[in-house]
């Protein structure tokens, strides 16, 4: 083959198409076996040819490294110089390409001829065989003298066996082309799995299509059986199912059908899996599933050139057969379609005669008066009404002035015709709807209609537009307004600002509210809850105003299929407001709902929104509605649910949430519980089996934070029993609210939580609930409880079991004690005195025994060491502030404390009452009148336990009341004999150096201390010093820095340094702990240089010296903190500012610093790891 003037790459199109293709193939069949056969002598592209200059291939004597990235166009351009008169055959190419290893350059002329359109099938079978990129020896000929050595660049990865694993661009003769390599692998890989997909698509719509067209055949012949659904099946069927009732306004339904299939898309049909365009919906298979013809894939064609010679006999009669049988089936079909022709044209007939006996009809009605037929002898027009429009053509156009249908003439005057109802409205716009022809004055000329139609043109008006057409046209009644409004409100809200769209709330419901098309409605009360975007709640309250008119208006049925689908679409919306709205709105529309919707799916809807919403004013609002519908519910089978909603609103983290569970929902489901006889025997027992539960899952450490909540729950309870109670009493006939009835007693109740804890408001007025309390007293302190059951069961069953509780709560739990007591104390300010004096306070002293004859006996009565104590003192005696309350107040706690201290018994429960009062001002004399009692008391124990129980009651008490009465009382225990009662008051000389500020008084109390610690009689009292030391770490950080300078560092130094010739051990290593928590605690606080030099550090030091021999783990503190204090003191003049910091909080830091960096080093190189670092904890 000579040196071609043809470049053999030329494939465009400008050539001659048929031609250039007849060539190919002969070139194709000639070579058909270059692969297999190896060069010939005179094959221009044999290896022998590769040295000449007019080869077509680049020559292996380039020093480039590879020629493998050589561009189509650089090859295209080299071969026509070489090859200018030659037309070669693209297999040729192709296959000299691969045989020579140009992989890239092959596959770029693959893709290339793909593009055209023309494949090639060597390089498709090249590229599509991945054994081919397997190789494991050998180099391209152009890497040959560079010494790429076996193995060559085209080593697969072991992991991949597609072009992905090559790497080309080491042999690339521009290193920057490797991106536009490898995105042109990835786009031929990319086509190449879009074809598969779309075979596969093709393959399985056809094995549904004859999968289906089987199962029609098994059909025919055997029309009782059925086979199970396949998948495909099921999925279009769930598509068009899910396509039906969308059009058809089930929205609940759809979206429920949707949440049993989530594994399919209902947003688009080719997620069905079928190459087929989508079928019709099921109205149309259903319309059609009769008419259908047989299809034409059914029928045979006869006459296909086979001769009936040829034909066995029993082959022609079935075909005879099978012939006849369908004919005789579409002529079936066709009269049954010319029957339902009939029918309908019949119906139609009669449809027709119906309006024409209505033409007439108007036509008599419509017909002018005598009067205006003088001034109209021969009116031209028909008086019949047009045909009426989709919106019943209750307009009035005024387009007839410019556009007239029939142009106006000199007897005939453009009139306008209002179009008469077929039925006279009762309400006052009926005159309008009434009124007959509207006659204008005409002027007398002589004008042609088409030169006034001219002349009334140049009145600018368009009816062209939309609304155009709507201002075209007005409405003269009710539903052509509504329908008007329900067509131009969509095109107004957007342009509305957001801070004035309240505003179109009244035009939005009434237009909802009248409009006569479903999808209208459904439409606008969806603009109104998207009305805006964020509703403050002015807002809000403007639409849940709206809804309830509306659905005052409309009944429950619309308001359960129009309004209830709008709040389940925002149930889940991304802003709060908008669910709160929702929350809102279930509560607001409660009573308007039927009542199985109340109590089945908004229940739930609110249910699922207080379990799952992240918003605490959102849960808020839901506990709200949860109240209403609990004050309209009358399903008993859901008060179950409504007391499992009521414990999870407890244990709510929000306060708010907790808040309005109390206010709202607790008063309307005591309410509802009541009416259903639960209240004294489900509700409040269930509560009480709770709280002993939790009391026996909690020896070793109780929830709080339950027993609050179920406690709170109870105390929320009280007033509902009480109306229960005085509204069941055996004096409700006598009641007779006729004459003066005195008004009830401010401060007779505790004050309520909300309004629907007020009795008042339960029981209906104060009226009724002064009357019956004056019956209630006089039937307590006259006439007993016989036959009164509800209170009975309050006496001989709640009080009893509340008591035994009270017993077994830990008396050292301040919460519990004050809830307790709150509890009691609520109870008996709303069952009133009487019943506090004659049914409550004498179970307590039953249990509490504390009469004189009993005090040596009751060493062993551990009541008095429970928490009945400080909850009957605290939550019953204080109930009532007379005379004759408060002396049994000091009474009770004046035996409580000398039976406890003659007994040797624990002193908690009298701490707990100590503590407890103590928070209330008002008690403050009423306890020290208890103290002065134990202080002049002739036992040395009561005395101590007076002493320590001063401790407790001096926090926020007033400076004048300590210096006049408690310091004196101090001082006079001092002066006693006893050593122990001495001891007992350093910790209430600590208190009053750690709150007073009057210096007198501090005088006189470190002066005591002093005498403590310098008289020699007290040298020897290891218990006096290990008070003083306890007491001087726990004021010292906390009292006057005068105080603790001059006083508290330097006897701390010296009672260090006393401690080291300590010969007994015990007593050694007693005062050596109290003295290491002292220095701890003391440590926080600033030090002068001369103190930390004259006291602070030699008292560490000494400390650090009985350390070294008792716990050498403490040692090694006190040796760091003697360094950082030296440090300090070495540092102190070079910054004032840091000799305020303090060592503690420098020990804090080094110890935060060390572990951070033991931290960091425990980090490998990963930066995914050291991110995670500084990741905040979930």
């Amino acid at each position: 083959m000579a040196a071609g003037n043809v470049n053999p790459f030329n494939l465009s199109d400008s050539e001659d198409e048929a031609d250039q293709r007849a060539e190919d193939d002969v070139h194709i069949e000639k070579n058909s076996s270059v692969g297999t056969q190896g060069p010939s002598s005179n094959n221009p592209f044999s290896p022998q040819a590769d040295a000449e200059p007019p080869a077509l291939l680049v020559s292996s004597t380039r020093t480039s490294p590879s020629v493998e990235g050589i561009s189509v166009s650089v090859a295209a351009a080299a071969m026509t110089v070489a090859l200018a008169e030659t037309r070669v055959s693209v297999d040729v190419i192709a296959a000299q390409l691969i045989r020579d290893h140009y992989i890239l350059t092959a596959l770029e002329f693959h893709t290339e001829l793909l593009e055209s359109g023309r494949e090639l099938p060597r390089l498709r079978d090249y590229f599509s065989n991945p054994g081919n990129f397997e190789r494991q020896t050998g180099t391209p000929p152009a890497c040959k003298d560079q010494g790429l050595g076996p193995g060559g660049p085209l080593n697969r990865a072991g992991s991949i066996s597609t072009l992905d694993s090559l790497d080309f661009a080491r042999y690339s003769d521009d290193g920057n082309r490797e991106s536009d390599e490898r995105v042109a692998v990835l786009e031929f890989e990319l086509r190449k799995a879009k074809e598969t997909i779309q075979a596969l698509r093709t393959n399985l719509t056809q094995a549904a299509e004859s999968d289906t067209q089987e199962r029609n055949k098994n059909y025919s012949s055997h029309p009782e059986t059925q086979e199970p659904i396949r998948p495909l099946e099921k999925r279009a069927l769930n598509f068009l199912v899910n396509e039906y009732l969308l059009k058809n306004e089930y929205k609940l339904s759809a979206i429920t059908f949707s949440d049993e299939n989530d594994d399919q898309d209902f947003e688009l049909w080719d997620d069905v899996g079928l190459n087929i365009p989508k079928p019709p919906d099921l109205l149309q298979i259903y319309r059609n599933c009769g008419s259908s013809l047989p299809s034409p894939r059914n029928t045979v064609d006869v006459a296909v050139g086979v001769e009936s010679g040829e034909l066995t006999g029993n082959y022609i009669t079935q075909k005879s057969d099978l012939l006849q049988q369908q004919q005789t089936e579409v002529v079936e079909e066709l009269e049954y379609q010319i029957s339902l022709l009939n029918e309908e044209k019949q119906s139609l007939a009669d449809y027709i005669k119906k309006l024409q006996s209505e033409i007439q009809s108007l036509r008599r009605t419509v017909s002018p008066t005598p009067h205006d037929q003088g001034l109209q002898p021969n009116p031209p027009f028909s008086s019949t009404p047009p045909q009426p429009p989709l919106d019943n053509g209750q307009y009035l156009d005024v387009r007839g002035a410019s556009e007239p249908d029939n142009p106006p003439t000199e007897s005939n005057p453009p009139t306008q015709t209002i179009s008469n109802p077929t039925h006279i409205s009762s309400q006052p716009h009926a005159k309008l709807k009434s009124r007959g022809t509207v006659v204008f004055d005409q002027p007398n000329r002589k004008l042609s209609p088409a030169f006034q139609q001219a002349l009334l043109s140049f009145c600018k008006m368009s009816a062209d537009s939309r609304l155009g057409a709507e201002v075209s046209r007005i409405a003269d009644n009710e539903e052509s307004v509504m329908l008007m409004l329900g067509r131009c409100l969509p095109h107004i809200v957007p342009n509305v600002l957001l801070a004035k769209r309240e505003e179109l709330i009244p035009l939005i419901l009434c237009t909802a509210c009248l409009h006569p098309e479903p999808k209208e409605r459904d439409q606008l009360l969806h603009i109104l809850f998207n009305l805006i975007k964020r509703p403050d709640d002015e807002q809000r309250q403007m639409i849940l105003t709206g809804c309830v008119a509306f659905a005052r208006h409309v009944g429950p049925t619309r308001v359960e299929a129009e309004l209830l689908p709008q709040c389940w679409e925002q149930i889940n919306h991304k802003y709060p407001e908008r669910r709160l709205l929702v929350a809102e709105a279930c509560g607001a529309l409660a009573p308007y709902l039927p009542k199985e919707i109340r109590s089945s799916l908004v229940l739930s809807m609110l249910q699922q929104m207080l379990a799952e919403d992240k918003a605490d004013m959102v849960r808020e609002a839901v506990v709200k509605s949860l109240a209403i519908i609990m004050g309209y519910i009358d399903d008993p089978d859901k008060y179950s649910q409504g007391f499992e909603l009521m414990l999870l609103s407890l244990g709510d983290p929000s306060e708010r949430v907790v808040s309005a569970i109390h206010q709202v929902f607790i008063p309307a489901f005591a309410a509802w519980t009541t009416e259903l006889g639960n209240l004294q025997t489900t509700l409040i027992p269930s509560l009480l089996a709770r709280i002993e539960k939790l009391l026996k899952q909690g020896e070793h450490g109780l929830d709080e934070h339950k027993l609050h909540m179920f406690l709170s729950a109870l105390q929320s309870l009280i007033p509902p029993l009480f109306s229960v109670v005085i509204q069941n009493a055996p004096f409700t006939h006598r009641v007779n609210l006729q004459g003066d009835i005195p008004p009830i007693e401010v401060t007779r109740f505790p004050r309520p939580a909300s309004p629907l804890q007020d009795i008042a408001t339960i029981v209906g007025s104060r009226e009724t609930l002064s009357a019956l309390l004056i019956l209630y007293d006089y039937q307590l302190e006259h006439e007993g409880t016989t036959g009164w059951d509800s209170l009975l069961w309050v006496v001989n069953q709640l009080l009893p079991q509340l008591i035994d509780i009270v017993g077994r709560i830990n008396v050292a739990s301040t919460t519990c004690v004050h809830e307790f007591s709150r509890f009691f104390w609520r109870l008996c300010r709303t069952f009133g005195k009487i019943f506090t004096n004659t049914k409550v306070k004498p179970q307590f002293q039953e249990i509490l025994r504390l009469s004189e004859e009993n005090v040596d006996a009751l060493t062993g009565n551990g009541i008095l060491t429970k928490a009945t104590v400080p909850i009957y003192a605290t939550g019953v005696l204080t109930c009532y502030n007379q005379d004759e309350d408060r002396k049994l107040l000091v009474g009770f706690l004046e035996d409580v404390m000398t039976t406890l201290s003659l007994s040797h018994a624990p002193l908690d429960s009298l701490k707990a009452s100590f503590v407890e009062l103590g928070a209330n001002p008002v008690y403050h004399e009423l306890l020290l009148t208890v103290l002065w009692y134990g202080v002049v008391h002739t036992s040395a124990l009561v005395r101590c336990t007076a002493a320590r129980m001063f401790e407790l009651i001096l926090r926020g008490m007033s400076e004048a009341l300590i210096d006049r009465r408690v310091a004196p009382a101090l001082i006079t225990l001092c002066s006693g004999p006893e050593f122990s009662v001495r001891i007992s008051t350093i910790p209430a000389f600590g208190t009053i150096m750690e709150t007073v500020t009057q210096k007198e008084l501090l005088e006189r109390v470190k002066m005591q201390l002093a005498s403590f610690l310098e008289d020699p009689q007290y040298q020897d009292q290891h218990s006096l010093h290990m008070e003083i030391i306890r007491t001087f770490g726990r004021v010292g950080p906390n009292a006057e820095p005068r105080f603790r300078d001059e006083f508290v560092l330097p006897h701390l130094h010296k009672l260090a340094l006393g401690n080291n010739v300590q010969a007994t051990e015990s007593k050694r290593i007693d005062i050596a702990t109290q003295l290491f928590e002292a220095y701890s605690a003391l440590s926080c606080c600033f030090i002068s240089e001369e103190l930390m030099v004259n006291h602070f550090l030699p008292g560490l030091r000494c400390l650090r010296t009985d350390m070294e021999q008792l716990s050498p783990e403490h040692e090694v503190i006190l040796s760091s903190m003697i360094k950082e204090g030296e440090i300090k003191v070495e540092n102190r003049g070079i910054g004032q500012a840091e000799g305020s910091v303090s060592i503690a909080a420098s020990l804090v830091g080094e110890d935060a610093k060390t572990k951070f960096l033991s931290k960091m080093g425990q980090l490998t190189t990963s930066g995914a790891m050291l991110a995670n670092v500084f990741q905040r904890k979930k």
